[in-house]
């Protein structure tokens, strides 16, 4: 009996949602077929690969794919690169969107505030590729905005395709200035749900904006603030190939400051062509970040249980 109510139940979900579910099908396609299915290709990371015995028939070799990566000596100038550039996308990143909320919640013109956000979140829909474009157009050696503004100010031009010092800042602001629209409008979102009671109160106890902002806005945020890093933080080991690649490609005098763990993968598939070991280095990734996605919840929960993610 239980049993048919719950078929009746799910029946009637069905038919009232039905366009919702329709157009969520493709997504739940996408992630069933590449983020389950293709768990079982993990087992590749422990074996010698053969294409025509597949994963059920070829040689297991234990931790040697490991060995592949780490006993690379760039190994670990990767994986800090990986960290570093990640950690300074998350920080800078959710800085700058945190600001930008707050300001335009203060807005008082929303015509101004919808075509400003509407600018800021129009670079998100920009590939990669076409980023990399403007930004050879900006610190191209010959032609580049940044060094004919430099050769204006009686300063000395800068190559900066051969310079790996300043790399580090230039894919931190790229990556903010692309970004920062999806993260503003969640901020947003999380501003427009605050009770608005709360800063009427503060107004009668005779509360400025900034106090309205310090004491009733942030406070409020931070469990938005919270999620969002935690979920950030298990991509942490993963770099935006995307990005790096299409910017600085395979210029290795970047390398010191750019190369990050899927670059360096990439570059070792399409020269070795050994997939068991890129499934190494694949698997080593997810299982840090679910360690460091773990320890941070852990310690979220022991300092405020509401505020964390499970």
């Amino acid at each position: 009996m239980n049993e048919a109510r719950k078929r009746d139940s799910i029946f009637r979900e069905l038919q009232k949602n039905f366009t919702a579910y329709i157009l969520v099908l493709p997504a739940a396609v996408y992630t069933i077929i590449f983020g389950y299915l293709t768990m079982p290709y993990m087992l590749i990371a422990f074996q010698k690969f053969n294409y025509k015995t597949g994963i059920f028939g070829s040689p297991w070799i234990g931790f040697d794919n490991f060995k592949f990566f780490f006993s690379s000596s760039r190994a670990w100038q990767i994986t800090f690169n990986t960290i570093k550039l990640n950690l300074l996308f998350i920080v800078f990143g959710t800085l700058v969107a945190l600001i930008l909320a707050i300001l335009f919640n203060e807005l008082r013109s929303r015509l101004f505030s919808k075509i400003t956000q509407s600018t800021i979140l129009f670079p998100h829909f920009l590939s990669w590729v076409v980023v990399s474009y403007i930004l050879y157009s900006i610190f191209s050696t010959d032609y580049g905005i940044a060094n004919r503004t430099l050769t204006s100010l009686n300063l000395s031009s800068v190559n900066w395709y051969s310079s790996p010092e300043y790399w580090t800042a230039i894919l931190v602001g790229s990556s903010v200035w692309k970004d920062i629209g999806i993260s503003l409008v969640i901020y947003l979102a999380a501003i427009t749900g605050i009770d608005g009671s709360y800063y009427e109160a503060g107004r009668i106890d005779g509360a400025n904006r900034w106090q309205l902002i310090r004491h009733i806005t942030i406070p409020l945020l931070f469990p938005t603030i919270i999620i969002l890093s935690l979920l950030a933080l298990g991509k942490i080991m993963y770099g935006s190939f995307d990005m790096i690649y299409a910017i600085v490609k395979d210029n290795g005098l970047l390398y010191p400051t750019t190369d990050v763990i899927d670059t360096y993968v990439f570059r070792s598939l399409r020269n070795i062509g050994n997939p068991a070991q890129a499934m190494a280095i694949g698997l080593y990734q997810a299982v840090v970040g679910f360690i460091l996605v773990y320890g941070s919840n852990k310690i979220v929960k022991k300092i405020n249980p509401d505020n964390a993610l499970f």
